[in-house]
């Protein structure tokens, strides 16, 4: 590992302590780490530089909006080398939830996830995208897409 010194101002510092606390950080390297990648993992997001990801979607509905299961299944359907699984939780007697989890090219996942909290009829919506860093996908056969790790 390779240190790092920085030198901030005593408010900045107190606010940094204050954030470590909040959420259970061991040290300030930890929590700066964590900064870190989150900082570079927006920037590849903006910048179309991520290759590869990995991303969880979730959406809320009312069920008995007008075909609109249907409508998310079968954009399920024509995306299906791009989804890895998906989980309908009924929240009430008309409200749904589904997490859709995807894989594959940056660019084609970003394009379907929106696509699917901006269906008609979607309440809620909320897309989580981690770039992955892999050499090119790797296909079984045509219907699963599967990463291979560098080495």
């Amino acid at each position: 590992m390779r240190r790092i010194t920085i030198s901030v101002d005593e408010p900045l510092a107190q606010e940094f302590d204050d954030l470590i606390a909040r959420h259970g950080y061991g040290n300030r390297s930890e929590a700066f780490r964590d900064l870190l990648r989150n900082r570079i993992e927006g920037d590849r997001k903006l910048t179309w530089s991520a290759r590869f990801c990995v991303a969880s979607v979730s959406y809320i509905y009312d069920h008995a909006e007008r075909a609109l299961a249907s409508r998310l299944t079968n954009l399920q359907h024509e995306h299906h080398d791009l989804t890895v699984s998906a989980m309908h939780v009924h929240l009430d007697h008309g409200t749904c939830l589904e997490t859709v989890i995807l894989r594959g090219k940056y660019k084609d996942v970003s394009a379907y996830a929106d696509r699917l909290v901006a269906e008609s009829g979607v309440r809620h919506g909320n897309i989580h995208i981690v770039p992955v860093a892999m050499e090119t996908p790797h296909r079984h056969d045509h219907k699963h897409l599967h990463f291979v790790p560098k080495t």
